[in-house]
């Protein structure tokens, strides 16, 4: 009894020192607008989200791979990840939900979809260009 029981505490033990390293995996459901395609998918936290669209033989609009550019932007609607390098989103934008797949992990299932990147950065930039409203006149010689 003595035994069996210091076994079953290492294993308990031994099991919740492995949680915190164990690879999670979510499942992410995709609607790929532009293209008319819906993906589900079984993507690891620990590999970004778009990197594993593409290991499993799907394509999804990406440009710079970094966080940077929005085309990659999707909007989240149900589910979390985590993208601390999404430097090319808003905290705002964040906060509403929208996400860079090049840059972002799954903290649990998701079901996103994909937006146009004109969309993303008229909600993002849109607002800074209307209100300056420049004239431009352009100067020509007579000869």
């Amino acid at each position: 009894m003595g035994l069996s029981s210091g076994l079953s505490l290492f294993l308990t033990v031994t099991s919740t020192l492995s949680c915190s390293t164990m690879t999670r995996h979510h499942t992410v459901r995709i609607n790929h607008r532009q293209e008319g395609k819906e993906y589900t998918l079984e993507v690891p936290n620990n590999n970004y989200i778009l990197h594993s669209v593409e290991e499993q033989g799907n394509q999804l609009p990406c440009l710079c791979r970094n966080g940077a550019y929005t085309t990659c932007a999707v909007r989240i609607l149900s589910g979390e990840v985590y993208q601390p390098e999404a430097v090319g989103l808003s905290p705002e934008l964040k906060d509403k939900g929208y996400a860079l797949l090049c840059v972002s992990y799954a903290r649990s299932s998701l079901e996103i979809e994909t937006q146009n990147e004109d969309e993303v950065y008229e909600i993002q930039f849109g607002q800074h260009f209307r209100r300056v409203k420049k004239k431009f006149k352009i100067f020509m010689d007579d000869d």
